[in-house]
C-alpha cells in the first residue's frame, strides 16, 4: 500500500541511512528535476546535505517529515 508519499511504507523503512536527492524526491512523490530545483533553492521539504557536487538526505529526516515511525526500522 502506498503512503502519502511516492513510496510504500516498507520501501521507506528499507532505505539506507542517507539517500541521494532523486530517491528523496521519489519519497515525496516528485520527479528528479523538481527535487534538484528545490534542493538548489534551499526549498526541499527536509534538510539537504551538500557533499561536493552531490546532495544527500538523511533517512531519519525523510521518515520524520512523512510521519513514519523510525523505531520500526530496527524491527
Amino acid at each position: 500500500m502506498k503512503t502519502q508519499s511516492g513510496m510504500t511504507r516498507e520501501e521507506l523503512l528499507a532505505l539506507p541511512v542517507s539517500v541521494d536527492i532523486v530517491t528523496a524526491g521519489e519519497a515525496f512523490g516528485m520527479g528528479r528535476t523538481l527535487a534538484y530545483e528545490l534542493a538548489k533553492r534551499g526549498e526541499f521539504p527536509v534538510r539537504v546535505l551538500r557533499l561536493g557536487n552531490r546532495y544527500r538526505v538523511a533517512r531519519a529526516d525523510l521518515l520524520r517529515e512523512l510521519g513514519e515511525d523510525q523505531d520500526q526500522v530496527a524491527a
